[in-house]
């Protein structure tokens, strides 16, 4: 697991000190106005050099496009990424599942669970904030967010 240090720059915004697995060293600035930069250390000359500078639109792109909204591996049958209380667990609805061929208004899963269904792909469809009309179908996997309690409950529904 990475180490993340996080610290106010009074006046800029936050930023965020990450030491990956792999023994690389990224430097995340987080501006007030919403524009992000990405450094990366460099060993030799001993000081971090701006790699990218993005708007907060292109952050949440990349962002979306790294966390796997967009795609996600096959070998990965389940992700879940937990930022304090909040989780977010990438889950497949097999045919079999009582919530298949159901769409989320039906299911009631915003009122029923708390969770929120927050993408839905099938094969290389891609739906970011489905809404209640969503139908899903067999073998769609679900990005769902929560608490551990509300996903477990969402889980339960679909079963």
């Amino acid at each position: 697991m990475s180490i993340v240090r996080e610290s106010d720059l009074i006046g800029i915004g936050k930023k965020y000190q990450i030491e990956t697995e792999a023994g690389d060293n990224m430097v995340v600035v987080i501006h007030d106005d919403g524009r992000r930069e990405l450094y990366r250390y460099d060993e030799e000359e001993s000081e971090s050099r701006c790699v990218m500078t993005l708007s907060d639109e292109e952050s949440r792109q990349v962002a979306g496009i790294i966390g796997g909204l967009s795609y996600k591996p096959k070998a990965l049958e389940t992700i879940e990424v937990a930022l304090d209380d909040l989780r977010i667990e990438w889950y497949k609805v097999e045919g079999k599942f009582e919530g298949a061929n159901k769409t989320i208004g039906q299911l009631e899963v915003r009122q029923r669970t708390g969770a929120s269904i927050i993408a839905g792909i099938l094969g290389d469809n891609t739906v970011i904030n489905p809404g209640p009309d969503y139908m899903i179908s067999p073998g769609t996997t679900l990005v769902i967010a929560g608490k551990k309690n509300n996903i477990k409950l969402l889980k339960e529904i679909l079963l």
